[in-house]
């Protein structure tokens, strides 16, 4: 039986949605907006989270979300049938891309409610018991919006308070050789994510084959993330692919196959994936392919960490998860963080994770 087989029949009542805005200021430059999808029925809730990037996209829904017309009884596979007829975005979403963020945050919202209403856990239903999560901490290295060069400081700061932290970095093209060989010595870098699918964002790197090829020889260990695959990058990056893998471009098995070389890794993210079913069936099929999987995030305020967390507990809970706590987000740290491997904190019913 498929993974979203075992899902698919739960009966799911729906009586009411709720939205519920969330923000938190990281700096003076950026604030992160999140909606709470709220499904309310047989007396259980249901909640997913909305992490669409773009604030207006955020004010539009929350302003206009009570005329979504939702109610009724469903499975969970009819339910999102019903997502399939009708529009989700009261005004077409900044970026395309959204679209399948917030089918995701209802579909999960349906996923915890459904589990909620059998009075069953999601690890239960799959037979899928929860482990604890390895997790890297994912940064860059200087501040938002700053001009200030980039150093080691913050990273060599955190270690200082918790030195088994491992690291997910974001390469710049400002990165001198002598700051990728002082990271190379902590010895704490898992994967590199060189952002080569972004365009046209605050978090763009220009391709340059000069700092794939030094990053990948600092640390020969990490994984190379999202690598711009050019005429010029290839020789670089044909030599070491299967220590490639692979993020942005994957929403789908079909993209996972589309890939030029078959992955031995790949960054699931569920809200690049929307529908249930289509990150099921891409669990499924890195399963056959001895394809291994680590989980990503997406600065989620709420609900959505935890659920990121859960499915990092039940499928991958042994790799690099891009997965850590919200409070590792903050650019002052406090004291007393969870710490790697985080424990599984699963409730006894529906698709959440306590604390």
């Amino acid at each position: 039986m498929s993974t979203y087989a075992k899902v698919a029949e739960l009966p799911l009542e729906i009586d009411s949605l709720e939205l519920e805005g969330r923000e938190l200021a990281f700096s003076p430059e950026f604030t992160r907006m999140t909606t709470l999808v709220k499904l309310r029925g047989a007396g259980k809730e249901g909640i997913g989270e909305d992490v669409v990037y773009d604030g207006l996209d955020h004010v539009a829904l929350q302003s206009a979300g009570g005329a979504l017309e939702l109610a009724g009884s469903y499975t969970l596979d009819s339910f999102s049938k019903r997502l399939d007829e009708i529009e989700l975005w009261p005004s077409p979403p900044v970026r395309e891309d959204s679209r399948n963020y917030r089918r995701w945050a209802f579909e999960s919202a349906a996923l915890d409610l459904t589990l909620r209403q059998a009075g069953r856990s999601l690890s239960d239903v799959l037979g899928r018991g929860p482990r604890p999560v390895v997790f890297v901490v994912s940064m860059r290295l200087g501040r938002p919006g700053s001009d200030e060069p980039e150093t080691a400081d913050r990273l060599k700061r955190l270690l200082e308070r918790y030195p088994d932290t491992r690291f997910k970095l974001d390469p710049a093209n400002s990165w001198t050789p002598e700051l990728i060989d002082e990271l190379a010595s902590t010895e704490a870098i898992d994967i590199f994510d060189l952002k080569g699918f972004y365009r046209g964002t605050p978090v763009d790197v220009d391709t340059d084959p000069e700092l794939y090829r030094q990053v990948a020889e600092a640390v020969p260990g990490a994984w190379l993330e999202d690598a711009d695959v050019t005429d010029d990058t290839l020789p670089v990056l044909e030599p070491i692919h299967e220590r490639l893998t692979w993020d942005a471009p994957i929403h789908s098995v079909d993209d996972v196959k589309a890939l030029r070389w078959k992955p031995r890794m790949i960054n699931i993210k569920p809200s690049r994936f929307g529908p249930v079913k289509t990150l099921f069936d891409t669990y499924d099929h890195c399963d056959r392919e001895g394809i291994g999987c680590y989980g990503g995030g997406q600065t989620e305020l709420a609900a959505g960490r935890g659920q990121i967390q859960y499915l990092a507990s039940v499928f991958h809970p042994d790799s690099p998860n891009d997965t850590a706590p919200a409070a590792y987000n903050q650019l002052e740290l406090g004291e007393g963080l969870p710490t790697s491997p985080l424990e599984p904190r699963i409730a006894k019913t529906g698709f959440h994770w306590e604390g």
